[in-house]
C-alpha cells in the first residue's frame, strides 16, 4: 500500500499505433533468454521504485515535519506534489511514449526520477523538496506508461505477454508493501535515507536498460502532435484549486485569495474543455466520457483513492506525533493491507472472470466504510489489535476488490485505439481523487490546530474525528454510486454491444 499512489494494477494502458512501431516479439512463455529477464527486471525495478519511493516518504511525513519545522498543511504537499506531477501528466506521458520512442522516454525518466531523487537528500528547504516531488511525479507519469508499452510490444500477446505483465504486477505491489517496511528502517536512521535510496538504484536501471531494452523505428513527431496547451492548463487547473482548499482555513472561503484561486481554476477547467475539442489529437476525446460505466469507474478510483490517501496520512501523523510509535512500528502496523494487496494481484482475474465489476467495486466500497467507521472508535487506549488490525485487513479487501475491478470496468467496451485514454484516465482519477481530499483533511487539520492549538502527546490530533467523519462520508458516497449501478445498470455492462465504443477514427468530440 502506499500513501500516494495506488496498487500496482493501476497502469495506464498504451497507446500503439501500428505503423509507428517495428518491436520484435517473443513467441513464447518458456526459455526466455537472460536478456529478456534482463529486460523485465529493469522495467519491474523501475515500477518497483515507484512505489517503493511513495510508501518510504508516507512514514517519513512526521519526521521531516519536526526536523524542518512542517505544518500538517505543508507535509501534504510533500504527497500532493508527487500525485500532482504524476496525475496531471500520466496521459501525456503515454502520448510522449508513442511519439518519441518507448525506448527513449523510459529512459530519460527513470534518470530524472533517480538524479531529483539525490537532489532532494541533500536539501533542508521544504519549497525545494515539494518542487523535486512534483518533479519525481512527472518523471513517473512517462515511467510508467512507457515501460507498460515496451513490454506490451516486447511479448506477444498470448502466455508470453501475460507471464510479463503477472510478474510486472506482483512486482509493483510488493513495491508499495515493501516500501512501509523499508521506509520505516531508513527513517530510524535518518529521513533523508527515504528520499536517497531511489537515486542509485534508478541510474543502475538506466545504465543495464541502455543495453537490454529494443531500440523501435517511430513516426516523424510534430509539435502540434503533443497537447501541450491542454496539458498545461489541466495540471495547472488542479493545482489552484488544491491550493485554494489548502489556504482557506487560513485566509477565510470569502477571501480574495481563495476566490480568485478558484476562478482561475474554473477558467483554466473551460480552457481546458476548449482545447480538447479544437485540438486535432487531443489529450482526453471528451466523447469517450458519454460511457456511463467508465464514467462510474473514473468517480470510484478517485473516491477510493482519496479516502485512503487522506486516511493514512491522518492516521500516520497520529500514530508517530501524539502517541510516540516509531517509524518501524507504524510501518508494519499498516503492512496487513499492503500485504493483502499482493496476495490477491496473481487470483484477481479469476474472480473478474466470474463476477461483474459493479459488484466488485460495491464489495470495496463498502470494505473501505466499514474500515473507516470502525477506525471511529479511535481512542488512545485502544491496542493495535481492537483498533487498527480491523481495520488495515477491511482496507485490504477493499483494495483488492476495487481496484482490478475499476481498472477492468474502465477500459471495457472501449476500441483498442482508445485503451490507453480510458486507463490512462482512470489512474489520472485516482490520483487527482487523493490529492484534492487529502488538502481537505488538511485544511481541517489545520484549522483545527489554530482554534484549539497543537496536538497533545497522548491524545487525538486536533480535527481527526471530524476528518475521519469527512473520508466516511465519501467513502458512503461511494457505496451508494456502486450499488446504484449494480441494481440500475447492471444488464447494460453485462452487454458489451450496448457499450459506448469509440469511432474507428477518434475525433476531438
Amino acid at each position: 500500500m502506499t500513501s500516494t499512489v495506488t496498487p500496482a494494477t493501476a497502469l495506464p494502458a498504451p497507446t500503439s499505433p501500428p505503423d509507428s512501431h517495428t518491436d520484435s516479439h517473443i513467441t513464447s512463455a518458456d526459455g526466455w533468454a537472460a536478456r529478456t529477464w534482463l529486460l523485465l527486471v529493469v522495467l519491474c525495478g523501475a515500477l518497483f521504485l515507484d512505489g517503493l519511493d511513495i510508501s518510504m516518504v508516507g512514514v517519513a511525513l512526521p519526521s521531516i515535519g519536526t526536523d524542518l519545522g512542517m505544518s500538517a498543511s505543508a507535509l501534504q504537499w510533500i504527497v500532493s506534489g508527487y500525485v500532482l506531477g504524476y496525475g496531471g501528466l500520466l496521459l501525456l506521458g503515454g502520448r510522449s511514449a508513442d511519439l518519441l520512442g518507448r525506448r527513449q522516454v523510459f529512459l530519460a525518466a527513470v534518470a530524472v526520477f533517480g538524479l531529483a531523487s539525490v537532489a532532494s537528500a541533500a536539501l533542508s528547504s521544504p519549497e525545494a523538496i515539494i518542487a523535486l516531488r512534483f518533479v519525481k511525479g512527472v518523471a513517473a507519469a512517462f515511467t510508467v506508461p512507457a515501460g507498460l508499452s515496451i513490454i506490451t510490444t516486447t511479448f506477444a500477446e498470448g502466455p508470453a505477454r501475460n507471464k510479463a505483465l503477472s510478474i510486472y504486477t506482483v512486482v509493483g505491489a510488493s513495491g508499495f508493501s515493501l516500501g512501509l517496511v523499508f521506509g520505516g528502517l531508513l527513517t530510524e536512521l535518518g529521513w533523508r535515507a527515504t528520499f536517497l535510496l531511489p537515486g542509485p538504484v534508478a541510474i543502475a536501471l538506466v545504465v543495464v536498460g541502455w543495453r537490454v531494452i529494443p531500440a523501435a523505428t517511430r513516426s516523424l513527431t510534430r509539435l502540434a502532435d503533443f497537447d501541450l496547451f491542454g496539458a498545461v492548463a489541466s495540471t495547472s487547473a488542479i493545482l489552484l484549486f488544491v491550493v485554494a482548499v489548502v489556504e482557506a482555513p487560513t485566509r477565510g472561503w470569502a477571501s480574495a485569495t481563495v476566490i480568485g484561486l478558484v476562478a482561475a481554476s474554473a477558467v483554466l477547467t473551460a480552457v481546458f474543455v476548449v482545447s480538447e475539442l479544437r485540438h486535432p489529437k487531443p489529450l482526453v476525446r471528451l466523447g469517450i466520457l458519454r460511457s456511463w460505466h467508465l464514467v462510474h469507474a473514473n468517480v470510484s478510483g478517485a473516491i477510493m483513492a482519496g479516502g485512503y490517501f487522506a486516511f493514512q496520512f491522518l492516521v500516520t501523523l497520529y500514530l508517530q506525533n501524539s502517541l510516540g510509535w516509531s517509524p518501524l512500528a507504524m510501518a508494519l502496523g499498516f503492512l496487513p493491507a499492503g500485504l493483502l494487496v499482493v496476495a490477491s494481484s496473481t487470483r484477481m482475474d479469476r474472480i473478474l472472470a466470474r463476477v461483474r465489476t459493479q459488484v466488485l467495486i460495491a464489495g470495496g466500497m463498502v470494505a473501505f466504510l466499514a474500515a473507516y467507521l470502525l477506525f471511529l472508535r479511535v481512542d488512545p487506549d485502544l491496542g493495535y489489535v481492537p483498533l487498527l488490525l480491523p481495520t488495515m485487513v477491511l482496507l485490504g479487501v477493499g483494495f483488492a476488490l476495487s481496484f482490478p475491478s475499476i481498472n477492468a470496468q474502465a477500459t471495457s467496451g472501449v476500441a483498442d485505439h482508445e485503451q490507453g485514454l480510458a486507463s490512462g484516465l482512470v489512474n489520472t482519477s485516482v490520483q487527482i481523487g487523493g490529492a484534492v481530499v487529502l488538502a481537505v483533511i488538511s485544511a481541517i487539520l489545520g484549522n483545527a490546530a489554530e482554534s484549539e492549538g497543537p496536538a497533545v502527546t497522548g491524545e487525538l490530533i486536533p480535527g481527526m474525528v471530524t476528518g475521519l467523519q469527512v473520508i466516511a462520508v465519501l467513502a458512503a458516497v461511494g457505496v451508494a454510486a456502486s450499488l446504484a449501478t449494480v441494481f440500475l445498470g447492471g444488464r447494460r455492462t453485462a452487454d458489451p454491444t450496448v457499450e459506448i465504443v469509440a469511432e474507428a477514427e477518434p475525433t476531438p468530440f
